[in-house]
């Protein structure tokens, strides 16, 4: 092999190495913020707000999203944000609520500062107010186009409008499974969805399965860990004390822009658990 030619190989070679461990390298560290969903401290906030708030810029969360206001202005619960170092990047409402309030909530956010406006819940919404009972699949549709027609004005807000999942939403009705009819009949441009990986868990799907398909619909995420209880039912734990692994999770997220730890039962003092959350995400590795 002449001197020309070897050099030629050995500069490849290593233009190949570097494109195919570049990335790798660039994802062993989660570069995003840790943030927190609030419904975690909904207990702790109407007791003391901003002490709350502090510790939670202590124990190193710097992002959050508001699960309620507990009675307060939007120029004061910013007030309370800004003193603790805190950004509120998102927000949940349920459905019925949105579908009433809309224009009230979305001034509110516009004062607060929020860039997603995430439906918390649809279970239980029927079409036909009046009906009972388990939703069919035919709700399911109307709830895709109401879904819809509310992105449309968040968008028309300067914000965009998610849904955040339970695990009615992993139901299969008449063959069907309704996230996957949720995904299909919302427009992209309008909905986008925060997967709550520990009900899509708990649910006995993959939240690969999704994240991997479609990335770009899945900008937010709720990060929870689960564990079985009497029964077998999951229950919320821990970052790293339960059964899911986020390793090839996150690394399926390539469309991530935000996840919010939410943990939603203790069996430890809260802030305790929320910091064993913070430390977990903080040192995990991908």
């Amino acid at each position: 092999m002449s001197t020309i030619s070897r050099r030629s190989f050995l500069n490849a070679t290593a233009a190949v190495a570097a494109y195919t461990v570049a990335p790798r390298l660039e994802a062993e560290q989660l570069r995003l913020p840790i943030g927190l969903q609030l419904y975690s401290v909904r207990n702790q906030l109407p007791k003391d707000f901003d002490g709350t708030l502090a510790q939670l810029r202590s124990a190193g969360y710097s992002v959050v999203e508001a699960a309620g206001y507990f009675d307060r202005s939007a120029a004061d619960f910013r007030r309370a944000m800004d003193a603790a170092g805190l950004r509120c990047l998102s927000t949940h409402h349920p459905l019925n609520v949105l579908e009433t309030q809309l224009d009230h909530w979305l001034d509110y956010g516009h004062k607060l500062g929020i860039e997603y406006v995430v439906c918390s819940s649809s279970a239980g919404m029927h079409r036909d107010p009046s009906a009972k009972g388990a939703q069919t699949l035919d709700d399911w549709h109307w709830i895709a186009n109401e879904l819809n027609r509310i992105g449309e004005k968040v968008k028309s807000a300067g914000m965009t409008f998610g849904l955040h999942n339970h695990v009615p939403e992993f139901a299969v009705i008449d063959g069907v499974l309704v996230y996957d009819e949720l995904l299909r009949l919302t427009d992209p441009k309008l909905v986008v969805f925060e997967m709550d990986c520990g009900w899509v868990y708990a649910s006995g799907r993959n939240p690969v399965d999704y994240l991997s398909k479609t990335p770009e619909r899945f900008p937010l995420m709720h990060v929870k860990d689960m564990t079985p209880g009497a029964g077998g039912q999951m229950h919320s734990t821990e970052m790293g004390r339960g059964r899911i692994n986020y390793v090839p999770i996150l690394r399926a997220a390539t469309g991530l822009k935000q996840y919010f730890i939410e943990q939603e039962e203790f069996d430890i003092d809260p802030m305790q658990g929320l910091r064993i959350d913070a430390e977990y995400m903080r040192n995990l590795r991908l």
